[in-house]
């Protein structure tokens, strides 16, 4: 057990106005399951490169001794040619093979993949790989990058089991069950500050709501404070400015009791008052100096709009007996598939990778465009007349290019596109930046920003929430519930299923 130091962490990119860190001082223990929680952009992959020893830095990151080590390793074309057996001492050169295949075991995988070509390896069988490789070994600090993202129901069932018995880790998810079920302390970036907490998300996220409640209310008392003293400033040095008029000049018959040794009277009197306003004024400064900074940490999201269009009909898209196999495949991967989705219905595709969600989602664009796959399927596919799809995909690869660019493209209203990203989180910095440039997360906003933009029948979103952060996940739950779209998503996150599905089907 050792503790993990980081003092005066600064750091920026070349390109980037502001530091990413800014004397950034916190401490966590080694032996924790630490789940880091953050805005997309707010600096968690960053922050897990600087512990790794990635980047170069000013401040201090004191480990007592420990190395850290990064996952998910570096897949590259030199990996993908040769067997995963190979690849695991690319990635880690003083492990043993038997420590491996120890954690492959525990994490339910046949050893045998190590005498596999890494390529023909699924994402799943690649994640668990580079886990049982990461958890081989002594004396280090694991950071553990998104480890569920494009993984099963199963897999990230098996992950989660694997994870639970391990510690001494950061874990960087948005996964608020995957977080509830694993971590045993949280690291927050919050908008201004970064806090270190004992318990999960849930216990953080309670204790958040009750404190920004707390805060919000004394950010209104301090106001009501501030505005009751600028009234009773206001009305004195009034008094004053009276009092002060009356030195001067008065009638000798309407006013037969006035003198002129009056005036030292009436001088010290407006002194008085005056001294009045000052202290006022202090007062003012003080509560205004209490009340700054006050809401400073607080995630502000704005409420998200989207204008569903109404379909002629109650059914969208129907199929019966639907099948289709791959070219040169002798398996079908749908086989007699039946499948109707109606007006209002937020249908979720649910079920193992390979197991056809994403064909399926394809066929029916394939439809719509009348070309493609569609003659490798039978049987029928009815995609209704005139509707109109907005589909979100689960790859980023083919964005590029500005902002500008992708709403000429996407025919959709740039100003509306970057209002809605602003809500998202996104800072305006990045808006002149290629989109190519931006992080995986950021980059799935893009795809929903410029889904949200669009009216449409039916929204199609597959895996949408990858890399997604959880107040923008929370965001677009209370979008859907709000506006009853009329969607079919692919989305492993269980608790956004849970909260927003009407219904789901098991492939």
């Amino acid at each position: 057990m050792a503790k993990i130091e980081i003092k005066n962490l600064t750091f920026g990119y070349e390109d980037s106005f502001d530091n990413v860190f800014e004397n950034a001082s916190f401490s966590f223990d080694s032996s924790w399951k630490l789940g880091l929680i953050g805005r997309n952009g707010k600096g968690k992959t960053t922050l897990a490169k600087l512990l790794a020893g990635e980047m170069d830095y000013s401040g201090s990151i004191v480990s007592g001794g420990i190395f850290f080590d990064y996952f998910p390793y570096e897949v590259n074309e030199d990996i993908l040619s040769i067997n995963a057996g190979d690849a695991i001492f690319i990635w880690k050169s003083d492990i043993q093979v038997w420590q491996v295949i120890c954690e492959l075991n525990k994490l339910g995988v046949d050893p045998e993949i190590l005498d596999r070509a890494f390529e023909t390896l699924s994402q799943g069988e690649r994640t668990k790989l580079m886990l049982a490789v990461l958890f081989s070994g002594q004396n280090r600090f694991l950071i553990i990058d998104e480890p569920t993202n494009h993984l099963d129901h199963e897999a990230r069932i098996a992950v989660v089991n694997y994870l639970s018995g391990k510690k001494g880790f950061i874990l960087i998810s948005h996964d608020r069950n995957l977080l509830d079920e694993i971590v045993d302390h949280v690291l927050v970036l919050n908008r201004k500050t970064i806090e270190v907490q004992t318990g999960n998300f849930s216990s953080w996220w309670n204790n958040k709501s009750k404190r920004d409640t707390f805060l919000e209310a004394e950010n209104q008392k301090h106001i009501r404070e501030i505005n009751a003293l600028k009234k009773a400033a206001d009305k004195s040095t009034r008094w004053a400015q009276a009092n002060e008029n009356t030195k001067i000049g008065f009638d000798p018959v309407k006013e037969h009791d006035r003198y002129k040794d009056t005036r030292a009277f009436i001088g010290a009197k407006t002194k008085k008052i005056q001294a009045r306003v000052k202290n006022y004024e202090k007062r003012i400064a003080k509560e205004i100096e209490e009340k700054e900074g006050l809401l400073d940490d607080i995630e502000k999201t704005d409420e998200l709009k989207l204008l569903p269009l109404k379909y002629h009909k109650e059914s969208l898209i129907y199929a019966n007996d639907l099948c289709y196999s791959y070219p040169g495949s002798p398996k079908d991967i749908l086989t007699d598939f039946c499948f109707e989705i109606k007006q209002g219905e937020r249908v979720f595709l649910n079920g193992g990778n390979g197991s056809g969600k994403s064909t399926f989602i394809k066929l029916i664009l394939d439809a719509r465009k009348g070309s493609g796959r569609m003659h490798l399927a039978s049987g029928e596919l009815h995609i209704g007349s005139g509707l109109k799809i907005s589909y979100v995909s689960q790859d980023t690869s083919f964005l590029e290019g500005s902002l500008k660019k992708y709403c000429e493209q996407k025919k959709i209203e740039e100003s509306l596109m970057l209002a809605i990203l602003r809500q998202l989180g996104m800072n305006r910095t990045q808006f002149i930046k290629p989109i190519e440039s931006f992080s995986e997360g950021q980059k799935k906003k893009v795809l929903i920003a410029g889904s949200l933009a669009e009216s449409a029948h039916i929204y199609i979103w597959d895996e949408p929430l990858n890399y997604i952060d959880v107040f923008s996940r929370i965001q677009i739950e209370k979008l859907i519930l709000k506006y009853e779209p009329t969607m079919l998503i692919v989305e492993h996150d269980k608790t956004f299923r849970d909260n927003t599905a009407t219904r789901i089907i098991d492939f």
